[in-house]
């Protein structure tokens, strides 16, 4: 039983620190990326379909993204839906393809950018720190039942410490290299 807790935590810390990444690759920053426009959803044949299923989306230059669908009338629909998402990017239509140029971003940009990155990485800091909490507790409570001698219980607390210490490591770290690439270029 308390394996199961072991592992129930090692998975949701996990995911944590994979939805902060997540995260991470929505945010511009200055350089093209396809990863910008994960999650704009068109309508194809009355069904909304993400983006990269309906076209060919690439970077053939630093700052510039293009999109040519594989069904040129969907090309409106696809425009609407960018400007509808509102990533900061104006599509720019010729009837085949879309490109996106991308801005060079301000000083001030930058820092608000980093500002929001601090907080998305506090976000997950706290969130993996509910997971450890929630698992002591339930810890706790096998404890109470019976069904774990106090020792266990001890040992198990600091294994979920390290695990909550090296996670949160991980999250510092993801949070240096991009706050690092933001304000670098």
């Amino acid at each position: 039983m308390p394996e199961k807790v072991i592992k129930d935590t090692d998975n949701n810390m996990k995911k944590a620190v994979e939805a902060f990444k997540g995260e991470l690759s929505k945010i511009r920053t200055g350089k093209a990326s396809p990863t910008l426009l994960d999650g704009i959803f068109v309508e194809y044949y009355s069904v909304k379909t993400p983006l990269n299923q309906v076209s060919t989306i690439s970077t053939p230059e630093p700052r510039l993204i293009v999109i040519q669908p594989w069904d040129k009338s969907v090309l409106g629909e696809i425009e609407k839906e960018i400007l509808k998402a509102n990533i900061g990017l104006t599509p720019s239509n010729d009837g085949n393809v879309i490109r996106l140029a991308v801005p060079p971003l301000t000083e001030e940009r930058r820092h608000e950018i980093v500002k929001t990155l601090k907080k998305l990485a506090e976000d997950s800091r706290v969130s993996i720190r509910q997971i450890r909490r929630e698992a002591i507790d339930r810890l706790k409570a096998l404890k109470k039942d019976g069904k774990l001698p106090e020792d266990d219980e001890e040992r198990l607390e600091r294994e979920m410490q390290k695990a909550t210490d090296k996670e949160i490591a991980e999250i510092d770290q993801l949070l240096e290299k991009k706050e690092k690439e933001i304000l670098e270029l």
